[in-house]
């Protein structure tokens, strides 16, 4: 036999021997732990039947595998909330029961002078008793503006009034202040309407003024001369009492010619008169 052959049976030999030792000491050391085993019941039957071996969880499916696991869904976007419903218009009320319009504003009262408004003016021409005569018509001018209670303008300043003259007579006394003049307001022009209109004029002032002898004067003394020489002649008797008597008479017939001579009522013009309504004046439109 060759080296390498007796070497190969040495060595399995000594692995002979060596595995019988191993079996040995197993067996000495788990005999100590048996002993220390609780009893088992002997008496009890033995349920030997092997448990229920687990189901295997198939592999996937290869295409399964293959293929990329799928996207997340979004999640759904919340539903608007819901609108609320329409209204209905209410309906129409009935003609009974419409909405009564708002009243439109009254409109302000017409223009109007109340009785006894007073007002100044100044006469447009003079006015004197040897020229003029009963009947005749003359004007003033309204000098400011007349205005109702509410402050609006009803006669306007410039505005003429109509004045008519309703008495008119010189003075025929030197001594006395007896002449006469009257005038009544009986219309007025305003923006180129003539109105009428129902008033008097109060606190009138009138002159009297002078004027030479007249042809009555003179009667008067041609009067007074005859009576001299007839009283003259009566008591004197003759022509020379008649004579004496004429001069005196016609002497103190001018003296009564000086005395009783007519002074004219005068109304200058330019003057401020001062008018008093008797009725109520309303413009007309």
């Amino acid at each position: 036999m060759s080296k390498g052959m007796l070497a190969a049976v040495a060595a399995l030999s000594l692995a002979g021997c060596g595995g019988g030792d191993k079996r040995e000491m197993a067996s000495a050391d788990s005999l100590p732990r048996d002993l220390q085993l609780a009893p088992v019941d002997t008496t009890a039957p033995l349920n030997d039947a092997p448990a229920p071996a687990a189901e295997p969880t198939p592999p996937p499916a290869p295409e399964a595998a293959s293929k990329p696991a799928p996207a997340p869904r979004p999640k759904p976007k919340p539903a608007p909330a819901a609108s609320a419903p329409a209204v209905a218009a209410p309906a129409a009320p009935a003609p009974a029961e419409a909405a009564v319009p708002a009243a439109a504003p009254e409109p302000p009262p017409p223009k109007r002078l109340a009785a006894g408004a007073t007002f100044q003016a100044a006469t447009d021409a003079e006015i004197r008793s040897n020229k003029n005569k009963v009947g005749d018509l003359f004007t003033a001018q309204v000098s400011i503006d007349v205005k109702d209670s509410l402050g609006r303008v009803v006669i306007p300043a410039g505005a003429q009034v109509t004045l008519t003259v309703t008495a008119l007579h010189e003075s025929e006394n030197k001594g006395d202040s007896t002449g006469t003049l009257k005038v009544k307001p009986t219309a007025v022009l305003i923006n180129g309407t003539s109105q009428p209109i129902v008033a008097s004029i109060s606190g009138l002032k009138t002159t009297l003024q002078g004027r030479s002898t007249n042809a009555g004067d003179i009667a008067k003394v041609g009067v007074g001369t005859g009576a001299g020489a007839v009283v003259g002649r009566v008591i004197g008797g003759g022509g020379t009492g008649a004579v004496i008597g004429g001069l005196i008479g016609g002497a103190i017939g001018a003296q009564r010619a000086v005395e009783t001579k007519d002074r004219d009522v005068v109304l200058p013009q330019g003057t401020a008169v001062t008018l008093t309504l008797d009725q109520p004046f309303e413009p007309q439109s």
